[in-house]
Parts: C-alpha cells; structure tokens; sequence
C-alpha cells in the first residue's frame, strides 16, 4: 500500500508524521511513502533525513493581525492555497495513495483539501490541547480527527467524530536508554547531563537566558549540559560564550544549531529543559523525563502553557513563566533538583504516568483500516 503524510514548519508537526510512517514501515516493510511539506521550511531538512522521500508546494500561512501588511500577505495565502491544492492534486495523481495523513502545520490544509476531492481517505492529527486553525478548517474534509487530548474533543463541532489517540512517538524514543545513550554521546555516566531545548526553531530570548545560564554554570561545571539554539541564534550565541567564557566546551557545555539525534541526547538527560509544545511533551512521558517546562509565550490561544499545567500539578514537571525567573533562578532550580537524584526519580515516574504509552499504535490502526478501505 502507499501512504502519503503532510506536516511541516516545526518539529513538532513533523516527528508525530515520522513516527507513524516508522511504525506502518514495520507492519507492512513492502509499503510506499511520501511526503510534501511547503517550500523552503524544516520538513524538507528533517523527512530526507530520516530516509523519506518529499516533494514541496507553495503555500504560505495565515497572519491573525489586520495591519495593511497582514491584509495583503494574507490575500497573497489565499492565492497559493489555489496554488498549492492544484500542485498537491498532481503529486497525488502520480503518486496514487490509499491515504493521506496530516500531522500539523499549514501546508495540512492544501494536501488534505485536494486528497479528499480526488476521493482519497483522509486523516489529520492535532497534538496541541487547543487545536489550530488547519485542524478546524480540515474537520468537514477528512474521514478522521485525532487527538491527544481528551479535552480537544470539545471543540470540534462533531466530538462523536473525534478519536483520543494522545501524540505518536518516534520508536527511537521508546527503545533508547541512559546509559547506552551516555555512552554513544562519549559523556562520563556519573556527570549529570542537562538537555536545553526551546523549539525547533529556537527562541531568542531561551538563547539570552541560556547564555548567562552556561556562563555561570561554569564556575562549578558539576553537570554537562547539551543546548539546540535554533539556526538563526547559533552564530551570536557561541560568538558570545567564547567572548565571555572561552573554553566553555571543555567544561561539558555543547551548545549545536540544532540536536538532530534528539532520542540519544534526552535519553541521555537527567533533566530536561524546554518550551511546551504536544510533541515535545509525549516524548518525554514516553522516557519518564524530568522538565522544566518554559511555555512559549507566543502561540495560538496560549495552548503551550495548558499543556505544560497538566504535567506539573501531576508532579513530573516545574512550570516557568517566561518574564518570572532569570538565569541565575533557572540555574538555582536545576542545581537543586540536580542535588536531589530522589526528587528527580520521583518526577520520572510521574511523567512516565502520563504517558499514551500505545499512541503510535492507536494512530497507526485507524491509518491502516482507512488504508485498507480504499485499497479493496
């Protein structure tokens, strides 16, 4: 059978896509993949990577502000998205899927759009508590909705409809440990390791905090720490540190652009810093990681900081506010938790409880009926 999934813009939308495609690859090892991202963002980066092949559209997303420049950018959406649904039709004609997937991200809208006209059975996932547009717009063009959240059912127009699968899980994440992943990543197991990370595509002020954080986390380097900046942060970030703290890597301070062996790293962590996102989250219940949880301050309906609520009063996390703590208070949290391996083994079984330990799976069978519906 073929399958053909569409996510994009972050890799938050795009690890839940990899996710299932791994597991139906397991299934059914003969099966075909495809993916088509929009032009020019992460997924065309990330999907190759993980051994996939994908073809791009056209499109653009929507901007909620009503500023003259929001107006035309917005209009110019509306263009592509005639644009891009006619160069979707014409990778789908070639392609001839038994189902189409959406994961997140706009480029969901098109694809999805065209594979429902063209009679193609149609699925789409929304991670987050609070579903974005995409998702809302795609509820009367697909066959099936899914979740991760109970509590998103309630605003779908048709809950009946809606499936709780909770956020699929790359198998990597599953299978991966401390102690072997220490070993991979050359780091000594009896130093504690920290894992900073706050977005796929980084965050500049997380970056400015996580500057002074390391800068002063090196006058007692008892713990390592591994931080992803973001591509447009990097160069200022690591120009900064070696002005302020030259030698920084010796001290166990690796800061990348980007953690592209992501599984390895935050089975590595004895603690996990990091923004709030669906994704993000459902990897760590799948580990039982510990967090510090910082939500994005800047996103729709401020879902990341529901997210991350549910986490902490369950005990497997610490919430932050952005404007409510410096590096000097970060760093004086991590210390403490850091000190207390107890606390920190606590948290794990607690994030671990959190878990849709089967989410991949559920995800994987509804695809697969859908699939096997259009194939007979």
């Amino acid at each position: 059978m073929k399958f053909l999934f569409t996510c994009g813009g972050t890799a938050g939308h795009i690890n839940p896509a990899l996710a299932v495609a791994g597991r139906i690859k397991e299934a059914l090892p003969d099966s075909e993949f495809l993916f088509i991202g929009a032009e020019g963002r992460m997924e065309t980066d990330l999907v190759p990577r993980a051994g996939y092949e994908i073809e791009t559209v056209h499109i653009t997303n929507i901007h909620r502000g009503f500023s003259m420049e929001d107006i035309k950018h917005n209009l110019a959406t509306l263009r592509n998205v005639v644009t891009s649904t006619g160069e979707a039709k014409r990778i789908i004609r070639e392609f001839e899927p038994d189902a189409a997937v959406g994961t997140g991200g706009y480029v969901c809208y098109p694809v999805l759009r065209a594979a429902h006209e063209m009679g193609i059975p149609t699925a789409v996932h929304e991670s987050n508590a609070v579903p974005g547009l995409t998702t809302k717009m795609l509820e009367g063009k697909v066959d099936a909705i899914m979740v991760g959240f109970e509590e998103s059912r309630a605003n779908y127009r048709h809950p009946e409809r809606v499936a709780v699968t909770g956020t699929p899980v790359r198998g990597e994440f599953l299978r991966a440990n401390k102690a072997g992943a220490k070993r991979a990543l050359g780091l000594p197991e009896d130093k504690p390791l920290v894992a900073s990370v706050w977005g796929s595509l980084g965050a500049g002020h997380m970056n400015e905090i996580m500057t002074d954080f390391i800068v002063r986390a090196c006058a007692n380097p008892f713990f390592g720490v591994i931080h992803s900046t973001g591509k447009a942060w990097y160069k200022k970030m690591t120009e900064t540190l070696e002005k302020e703290k030259p030698g920084y890597e010796k001290l166990g301070m690796d800061v990348r652009e980007y953690i592209y062996d992501m599984p390895t790293v935050m089975a590595a962590a004895d603690l996990v810093l990091c923004r709030a996102g669906a994704s993000t989250l459902a990897e760590l219940t799948a580990m039982g990681k510990p967090a510090v949880l910082i939500p994005s301050p800047n996103v729709t309906n401020n879902h990341q900081e529901k997210n991350a609520r549910v986490l902490a009063e369950s005990g497997g996390a610490k919430l932050l506010l952005e404007p409510d703590f410096t590096a000097d208070s970060l760093l004086g949290l991590v210390s403490e938790l850091l000190h207390h391996p107890e606390q920190l083994e606590e948290m794990s079984e607690k994030m671990r409880s959190m878990g849709v330990a089967d989410a991949t799976d559920r995800i994987t069978e509804i695809v697969l009926d859908l699939a096997s519906q259009h194939a007979k």
